[in-house]
């Protein structure tokens, strides 16, 4: 990941990940069909089914008080319903939604014009908040709590502050980083949801929802070979599913079997564990050139042909959860998974060695 806390995160920057089919973060077509694909209440949402629980309570009490839902705060990875569990938020309180996100407000006066256009109830859904500003950070203290905002009139020592009373409304936030959501703000959301990775038999049923539809006929081994290699993500399984569907109508007769999709995410160079070209292309190097490592990250990039970047915040991530490669003081090796999953033997120790060296290097 970029521990850089201004800058954008590869995995959620389409910039740094555009053209990879197994990329969480949204592209324009994600955007379009995921609208059409989204459910519209938490009895259809598929998984997440402790946060589906602690939020179906949430939003029944309020309603039973005749209020506005607590503020909410869902972290998670990009690409597990973050912005579909806050428009079921606003659905199922029966209030309008209004959808922004925290690059987008670089000064308080952006965040005060949003908040002072808000109607009662309605529903604030700022994606990526940890990347606010922090004056407009500070500003959503005191409308969190108090509703109500200080606008600053005049510069200088003629500056006055005006106080602006707000309607009650629902904030919904959603970050990738909770860690760098300062303490204050954290503790103004009444609710915090942690989205998880999704396990492959729920992904079989959000692609099995997906394909129904997209008017696509797909058998269960067919849904569970796609949900295989979506790295536990609804919009890759979305994004899979979608280009299974046109290798199926031509290059087969329309119908996704296992067959089918197997040769068709094959042919888009996604493995059976979802690895695609990026992934590959690191643990071969860290393999066959580098023995396993230990490596450093800037040679592994060069070996790569790929921007040192990329290969942290891209690939790395995933290679990692999927315990293929780890990351150590020394550098990046390889696991035992790795050398397995890619059909190479590793290097077998010196009889007697002991797998550290003297002081001397001996």
């Amino acid at each position: 990941m970029n521990w850089d806390d201004t800058a954008p995160s590869a995995a959620t920057d389409p910039a740094l990940a555009a053209d990879r089919l197994v990329g969480a973060a949204a592209d324009g077509e994600d955007t379009a069909v995921e609208a059409a694909l989204r459910p519209k209440d938490l009895g259809e949402f598929v998984g997440q089914e402790r946060v589906r629980e602690q939020l179906d309570l949430v939003l029944r009490a309020a309603r039973a008080r005749g209020a506005t839902a607590d503020h909410v705060l869902l972290s998670g990875a990009p690409g597990l319903g973050k912005t579909t569990l806050s428009m079921i938020i606003a659905a199922e309180m029966g209030a309008p939604i209004r959808i922004t996100s925290g690059p987008a407000i670089q000064h308080a006066g952006d965040l005060a014009a949003i908040l002072s256009s808000l109607q009662e109830g309605e529903v604030l859904f700022l994606d990526e908040i940890h990347r606010m500003s922090r004056p407009a950070e500070e500003m959503l203290y005191m409308a969190m709590e108090d509703f109500r905002v200080d606008v600053i009139v005049g510069k200088g020592p003629g500056a006055t502050a005006i106080p602006l009373e707000l309607p009650p409304f629902t904030l919904v936030g959603a970050t990738t980083r909770a860690g760098l959501l300062p303490p204050p703000l954290r503790d103004r959301f009444g609710f915090t949801g942690h989205m998880e990775f999704y396990a492959p038999l729920e992904l079989e049923r959000v692609i099995h929802r997906s394909a129904g539809l997209l008017d696509v006929e797909i058998d269960a081994e067919g849904a569970a070979e796609i949900a295989g290699r979506s790295r536990g993500t609804p919009r890759i399984a979305n994004r899979l599913l979608r280009r299974v569907r046109d290798y199926a109508q031509v290059k087969a007769d329309g119908v996704i079997t296992r067959d089918t999709a197997s040769r068709a995410l094959d042919v888009y160079e996604v493995d059976a564990r979802g690895l695609d070209r990026l992934d590959r292309a690191v643990l071969t190097a860290l393999l066959k050139l580098f023995g396993g490592g230990p490596v450093g990250l800037s040679t592994l990039a060069v070996a790569v042909g790929e921007e040192r970047e990329t290969v942290e915040e891209v690939a790395e991530p995933f290679l990692v959860r999927e315990g293929l490669l780890a990351r150590t003081p020394r550098g990046r090796i390889a696991t035992p998974a790795a050398w397995a999953h890619l059909g190479l033997v590793p290097p077998q120790q010196q009889p007697g060695a002991t797998g550290q060296q003297g002081l001397f290097g001996a």
